[in-house]
């Protein structure tokens, strides 16, 4: 079946297209929704097309989210963007739609939708819609490349990460041609609040480092309440502790308001996925996330974590 085809059938096909994304969205979520949502929108100035989900006021400069109505979704196609499973969807009303598409670049431990397009190989979601416009000659627009382009910057670590491949070049050379910015959107993606930036001191302040080089920090709630983060969360804290030439692999406990631990895993090369769904989670190789329901699951992912870094030296 040709899966890309049938995507673009259903589209021409529908009305009303929305687009979702997942909760707690990167620069490649709102990219590549939004992007995705531009591009349809020109090519179909007669179609209804929403961009939906939770405004995150430290994305406000990469894109706004549009207002739907419920009964928009009774007749709608809905596309699901960068989004592994089910839970994750921001905007539930996703449920309410006449046709559910996925698409998405996480390894497919949760298959979902009527019909699915899962690339595990590629950088971002926003280089598979990119792939997709070309395919069927549909133009990628100034403002759809700004957003699509902040998407490949932001999940490939700025080029630092193993699945910057060369199409994934090839894709982003085909953006900045458009004349976007490509150095505000470097930058916009490298800044940090103060809150961040003290929270990072405090990171690498408390983090503990093993022999074989595998690092973790436990954040508690309260440490994370006192830095006063608001909307802007502790997603650009992740990368920071691979920043250290003695890690190898890496976690980030951030205790949640019922006592749980959400986990960032994140490795230079050890593969840490299956550790991540040994404990509720998933993901791909070198990043994942899981959760544990207590502080004995996390002193047990600690082990674990430092054991399999310990067996790829």
């Amino acid at each position: 079946m040709d899966v890309q085809k049938a995507i673009f059938d259903d589209i021409k096909r529908k009305q009303t297209i929305i687009i979702h994304r997942h909760q707690r969205p990167d620069p490649d979520a709102v990219g590549s929704q939004v992007g995705l949502a531009k591009i349809l929108q020109q090519a179909f100035p007669k179609k209804k097309i929403f961009a939906v989900g939770k405004q995150i006021p430290g994305l406000a400069w990469l894109a706004e989210m549009d207002e739907v109505e419920d009964a928009q979704f009774d007749s709608a196609l809905i596309l699901v963007l960068d989004t592994a499973n089910e839970p994750r969807v921001d905007d539930q009303r996703w449920r309410r739609g006449q046709e559910v598409i996925k698409i998405d670049h996480h390894p497919d431990d949760d298959p979902f939708g009527d019909l699915s397009w899962v690339e595990e190989d590629a950088s971002s979601t926003s280089e598979m819609i990119v792939d997709f416009a070309n395919r069927f000659d549909l133009k990628v627009s100034k403002e759809a490349a700004r957003v699509l382009y902040a998407g490949i910057v932001g999940d490939t670590g700025r080029f630092l990460y193993s699945d910057t491949r060369p199409h994934t070049m090839t894709v982003t050379a085909q953006l900045m041609e458009t004349g976007i910015d490509a150095v505000a959107v470097n930058q916009m993606e490298d800044e940090m609040s103060l809150p961040v930036a003290r929270l990072t001191a405090y990171l690498y302040e408390h983090l503990t480092i093993s022999a074989s080089g595998a690092a973790h920090v436990i954040l508690g709630a309260d440490t994370i309440k006192s830095f006063n983060l608001g909307d802007a969360g502790t997603a650009s804290l992740v990368p920071m502790a691979g920043k250290i030439d003695s890690v190898k692999t890496w976690a980030i406990f951030e205790e949640q308001d019922d006592h749980s631990y959400r986990v960032r895993l994140r490795s230079k090369g050890p593969v840490i996925s299956g550790l991540a769904r040994e404990h509720n989670g998933g993901g791909h190789p070198l990043a994942s996330g899981a959760k544990a329901k207590d502080l004995d699951e996390v002193k047990l992912m600690i082990t674990k974590l430092e054991a399999l870094t310990a067996k790829d030296k």
